[in-house]
């Protein structure tokens, strides 16, 4: 028997503006709240999890102000990591949410560290750190460890910082595509095709150019020698050729006391569609296990 599981949209007013967010409501166990990546990322990729919503849960996702169905424009005074962790605090509270997994992926697992380790907060039953990082700096220099395996021509192309140039245009695709994601045919997921309103503002401005040029407002983004302080079992996920790269997972793995690793072969940065249903079977044991 196949369970139909209802799909709850709406928006919640936060700074004068509306975040969107996207409920799949499977049943009354702890909630899975997911957190995208970017900045300006959106929910949309996370879309392909929600078959976990059958394990009796609400999966929960919503687009970080500055993107998707909650894009904002002319606000660069807003992205920053305080505007996106008082967002995740006003969605919970909105949502009555008093007890939740919190499931980052990349920009959005160092705002799940952050929140975990600034706000001591008793609703988080469990972190899911998904190709995420707890060190900017770090995650800088192993991409341009990473770079230099490229060839001659691409790492010129990159580190002229042309960035206007096709030759550096197509050297960085071509990273992208190595480590991240692409290209996408009709095999891809729906939802990771979809046209959507990217935050690239939110991610100059919070981040940088591009994923090894940290520049933005988390440029400083250093929790590396505070993972002693998360207290809750943190499952991290990560891909053998992911941008998170196993040095950066391992630097978590050490760094959190309660903490479990899968490192998937053969994935890049967006683990849970490389190898969706090898994910998703890591995620529901997990979920299982500290429920």
């Amino acid at each position: 028997m196949v369970m139909e599981m209802k799909i709850i949209e709406g928006y919640i007013p936060f700074k004068g503006f509306k975040t969107y967010y996207r409920i799949v409501d499977g049943g009354n166990k702890t909630p899975l709240i997911c957190l995208h990546g970017g900045p300006g990322s959106t929910h949309n990729y996370f879309e392909v999890l929600d078959c976990l919503a059958k394990t009796g849960r609400k999966v929960i996702m919503y687009d970080q102000l500055g993107c998707g169905n909650s894009y904002v424009e002319g606000h660069d005074e807003l992205w920053n990591q305080e505007t996106w962790m008082e967002e995740l605090e006003a969605l919970m509270k909105h949502l009555n949410i008093d007890s939740c997994h919190l499931l980052g992926q990349s920009w959005g697992g160092m705002l799940a560290i952050a929140y975990a380790i600034e706000n001591k907060n008793e609703k988080l039953k469990s972190l899911i750190l998904s190709s995420t990082l707890s060190s900017a700096s770090l995650w800088a220099r192993e991409q341009h460890r990473m770079i230099a395996l490229m060839s001659e021509e691409e790492q010129e192309a990159i580190l002229s910082a042309d960035y206007n140039s096709k030759e550096y245009q197509m050297a960085n695709e071509h990273y992208m595509q190595l480590h991240c994601a692409g290209p996408f045919d009709e095999d891809t997921p729906e939802c990771v095709k979809r046209e959507k309103k990217a935050g690239s503002r939110a991610y100059l401005i919070g981040w940088g150019p591009n994923e090894y040029t940290p520049l933005g407002t988390l440029k400083d983004f250093e929790y590396t020698n505070r993972l002693h302080e998360i207290g809750i079992p943190t499952l991290i996920i990560s891909g053998t050729n992911d941008l998170c790269t196993p040095l950066v997972a391992k630097t978590m793995y050490d760094g959190i006391k309660n903490a479990k690793w899968h490192l998937m072969p053969g994935c890049r940065h967006m683990c849970f569609v490389d190898d969706h249903d090898t994910y998703c079977h890591n995620l529901e044991d997990w979920l299982a296990s500290v429920d």
